[in-house]
């Protein structure tokens, strides 16, 4: 998923962006409030770490721009002060949640995951499509008792974000930004996505037919779970 870090300590923004990573979340890094105020302006995003004690921008006021133009996206607060009024206050603005320094990285990974189960309604890691079982923790996909090993990390990373917006159809260009991060400034081409989907398909049918994952003509794609 796409991560916004705002975060003024280098130290600090370097460290979560290579821990997040490797959670294979998709990470961009803002040092002030400036620049973080315009890509939430421009872009979007699923997740958003907002440092309250910023140098030239109060962290509040990101925050409510984020709800203003990144609605979708779950915010974050990690802040240093210790005041309770502070967290009231990011809270009632809209916060999903609330770090105050130092915190584990492995909280915070573990709060975000919270976030996507509560905000995507997954109760289960594992979900069953068509006889396929797809484990969205160990990031595999399983036809009965075989493995199938052919399926690459971003064609994984496009299966379970469909299966995140499960019923809802994406369009090529949101599966790229969140996919592959921002592509406003990047040369796009929608079929990088028809690429990844016809050998998502191809490889599946090796196995069976992946009815489940749609093509809406003229609009993108999704993937459907029955209730």
């Amino acid at each position: 998923m796409n991560v916004l870090i705002i975060e003024d300590e280098t130290a600090l923004a370097h460290e979560l962006e290579i821990f997040l990573s490797n959670y294979n979340y998709i990470c961009e890094v803002c040092f002030d409030g400036t620049s973080a105020s315009e890509k939430i302006a421009t872009n979007l995003y699923d997740f958003i770490l907002i440092d309250l004690g910023l140098p030239d921008y109060d962290g509040l006021d990101l925050l409510k721009e984020s709800k203003k133009n990144n609605s979708d996206a779950a915010c974050i607060i990690l802040t240093a002060r210790a005041e309770i009024n502070d967290r009231i206050k990011g809270l009632d603005l809209g916060a999903d949640d609330y770090l105050p320094k130092p915190f584990s990285l492995l909280e915070l990974q573990s709060r975000m995951q919270a976030i996507i189960r509560r905000k995507f309604g997954v109760k289960n890691n594992i979900v069953e499509l068509g006889g396929f079982l797809i484990d969205l923790t160990a990031r595999t996909i399983s036809y009965y008792n075989s493995v199938v090993n052919t399926i690459t990390k971003k064609e994984f990373d496009l299966i379970a974000y469909l299966i995140l917006h499960k019923n809802r159809t994406l369009t090529r260009m949101q599966l790229s930004e969140h996919i592959w991060g921002s592509v406003v400034n990047n040369d796009y081409d929608s079929n990088y996505i028809d690429a990844h989907i016809k050998n998502i398909r191809k490889k599946l049918n090796a196995y069976a037919p992946p009815d489940w994952l749609e093509t809406v003509r003229g609009l993108g794609y999704k993937i459907k779970i029955n209730a």
